[in-house]
């Protein structure tokens, strides 16, 4: 199985990626079992956070199967990138905050699907990149516009434009990997930051989640009418009054959640 799940505590869903033969790369098959993974935990109102991982400690995610790619005609292409499409759109969609959980190479489609979490832990051995035009197509698992987004316009455009490599350190000074750790711990690392975020309010989480991804290219007025709408959403939510309560009384709080 190239995609399997492991859950860790009732709230926070491991996302693994274990086709070792090929060092992840990305297939057809792989994509649609990310996709039925991300369709199910979307649906799946107990979970709070989600972490995406490899089994394989020398990559992430090398990108696109190239090898199965080159048998293609231009209609299995065609087909396979609709696949590729809902595979990463599933996972730049689910409503709980994601955190990858890099060590080992991240290229192409594999940097792409980091790109698609909320977050990035990047090990000391993380190696990110986007070498795409280097055979002759651009980044297709929304690159050119995810790591804009997070390093500004000059910066995606020297990875983009030269296929240059950074590490998990030149990652945080650029910001697209919100922290880095020694070898061996970013998957550690990633689940126990789920596990913080899975502690906080579900409702809250949500709503957070869909302000800063709806909200970033917004005029700053209409950002913050969208904030607005999700301030109400929370504010008159069983969560926040849980959320009072437990403060006002020194305890942690028992979260209502969706269901509240």
């Amino acid at each position: 199985m190239s995609v399997r799940t492991q859950q860790h505590g009732q709230h926070v869903t491991e996302i693994v990626m274990d086709r070792p033969e090929a060092m992840n790369a990305l297939s057809t098959a792989q994509a649609e079992a990310l996709i039925e993974v991300t369709e199910e935990l979307a649906a799946n109102r107990t979970v709070r956070a989600v972490v995406l991982s490899s089994a394989i400690p020398k990559a992430f995610c090398v990108g696109a199967d190239l090898k199965e790619r080159n048998g293609f005609d231009d209609e299995q292409l065609r087909h396979q990138r609709e696949v590729f499409r809902r595979c990463f759109g599933g996972l730049l969609a689910l409503p709980v905050p994601t955190v990858a959980a890099v060590e080992g190479f991240a290229l192409g489609g594999g940097f792409e699907l980091a790109l698609c979490c909320d977050l990035i832990v990047g090990s000391t051995t993380a190696t990110f990149g986007l070498p795409e035009i280097g055979v002759g197509v651009i980044p297709g698992g929304g690159g050119t516009q995810t790591l804009a987004r997070r390093v500004g316009l000059g910066r995606a455009a020297d990875v983009i434009f030269t296929g240059r490599r950074l590490n998990s350190e030149e990652g945080m000074e650029w910001g697209f990997v919100a922290r880095s750790v020694a070898e061996g711990l970013a998957i550690p690392e990633a689940l126990a930051l789920a596990g913080v975020i899975a502690d906080k309010s579900p409702v809250g989480a949500r709503a957070a989640k869909r302000a800063l991804a709806a909200g970033f290219d917004l005029p700053i007025a209409e950002g913050l009418e969208l904030e607005h709408q999700g301030w109400l959403s929370t504010a008159f939510s069983a969560d926040r009054k849980e959320g009072i309560a437990a403060f006002n009384e020194k305890r942690k709080p028992d979260w209502p959640g969706l269901d509240g």
